[in-house]
């Protein structure tokens, strides 16, 4: 374990890219358990979820093998169908192992997930839609067990466009009998991606990206090799990073069009952004401009993953903005932390008021989940004086290399055992 110091008042200059998606690698990684066969993974960022995920791999009897960047899997040798308690509660992504091992082994069997504790997530909206197309799941004492029934395609609707349900339907219905058209489908650019590596594998997939997802289901899949898409939230923390500063930084390896959102709320808030094909700039002044209502969407709408970051942000803005939290019940825990450096911020209920302040004071502050501990990281980049930051296995669950990346920007920035 370590704790990262800051000490803070430096802007951000300089560029610096952006690794591979953490939401984009483990649902592919999840998915290459439905190969009969190799498939290689290149842009696999070194987080502590994919390093679950190879472990969850390897229970299942795949074989593994990380050089740098890429990973390979070797799925012929798929011999288990069960997966640990230790193993599924490290991470809330570890569920999307349920519709690619059923379909490959025909059973499976897993506790519910773990991951951050950012208020109820349950899976029943997995569990009905894998039903829908013949799988019968069943769930007791905290275990899910599935197997194969009826399994062919179907018209599957989901309740609510749940990324992880719609990914964990497709793994499935890529090896069922006839087609399943998913309606209400996430349309996250994760899910774009799952859709391109599956089709690689062999799958016919298409309409990822849109409400409507279509899956005709085939015998069998074959290994592929695939490159994962830029991880969209790293550029969102990179680029609120620069702003919270007053910096000038120049992402690169970023697709812009997956963060569309982000850039307009960061115009809103004052900084000037030059965009292109894969690099974004953006310029800052010390005192962004207050956003009068943010509101947090299923995508294309503005991510509930980067809403630390922007609340981070706004509290040194010059007034007063408010923020609406409509996916998870329990994100603003950051903001006790973020009072504690000398913000002024109110929750009520699902909404977090923001008063800005013109600086913040180093603190002792503690990150209880990954996003939230990015945002008290910015807020440390920020404030006057040292920022102690524990509970930095959060943060390593979503970053690869972000100590060493604010460095590289000027930030004086240190990991203390």
């Amino acid at each position: 374990m370590y704790n990262i110091h800051i000490t803070g008042g430096r802007r951000l200059c300089g560029s610096t890219s952006i690794h591979g998606a953490k939401n984009s690698v483990l649902p592919i990684l999840a998915a290459t358990v439905l190969a009969e066969g190799t498939s290689v993974i290149k842009g696999c960022p070194r987080l502590n979820d994919v390093d679950c995920s190879l472990k969850i791999l390897e229970a299942l009897g795949c074989k593994t093998k990380r050089e740098g960047d890429t990973v390979t899997v070797d799925a012929s040798t798929v011999a288990k169908s069960t997966i640990s308690d230790a193993l599924m509660h490290k991470m809330r992504s570890s569920i999307t192992f349920l519709g690619a091992v059923t379909a490959r082994c025909g059973e499976a069997k897993m506790s519910f997930p773990g991951g951050c504790e950012l208020g109820p997530r349950p899976i029943d909206l997995h569990i009905k839609a894998l039903r829908q197309i013949g799988i019968c799941v069943k769930e007791t004492c905290g275990t899910v067990s599935a197997k194969l029934g009826d399994f062919r395609g179907g018209r599957v609707h989901l309740d609510f466009p749940s990324v992880g349900a719609t990914e964990n339907l497709m793994m499935a219905a890529v090896r069922c009998r006839g087609e399943t058209i998913l309606t209400n489908a996430a349309k996250e650019p994760e899910i774009c991606d799952l859709q391109n590596f599956l089709n690689k594998m062999g799958a016919k997939i298409c309409g990822a990206g849109t409400d409507e997802i279509r899956i005709i289901g085939v015998p069998r899949l074959s290994g592929a090799m695939h490159r994962v898409i830029p991880d969209r939230i790293v550029a969102a923390t990179y680029l609120c990073a620069g702003a919270i500063t007053g910096g000038d930084i120049l992402l690169r390896s970023v697709e812009a069009s997956h963060i569309e959102a982000v850039l307009a709320a960061l115009k809103d808030a004052g900084a000037v952004l030059a965009v292109n094909h894969d690099t974004v700039r953006l310029t800052a002044s010390m005192r962004p401009r207050p956003i009068n209502l943010l509101r947090t969407m299923p995508y294309p709408g503005f991510p509930t993953d980067a809403q630390a970051l922007l609340t981070a942000l706004l509290s040194v803005a010059d007034g007063t903005s408010v923020i609406e939290e409509t996916i998870f019940e329990n994100r603003f825990k950051h903001c006790s932390a973020l009072c504690r450096m000398g913000a002024d911020i109110t929750t009520r209920g699902s909404l977090a008021i923001i008063r800005g302040v013109p600086a913040l004071s180093g603190a002792k502050v503690e990150a209880c989940e990954l996003r939230g501990g990015a945002a008290l990281v910015l807020a440390g980049l920020r404030a006057e004086g040292e920022t102690i930051v524990s509970g930095t296995s959060h943060i390593d669950r979503g970053y690869d290399t972000f100590l060493e990346d604010m460095q590289s920007l000027g930030a004086q920035i240190r990991r203390i055992e």
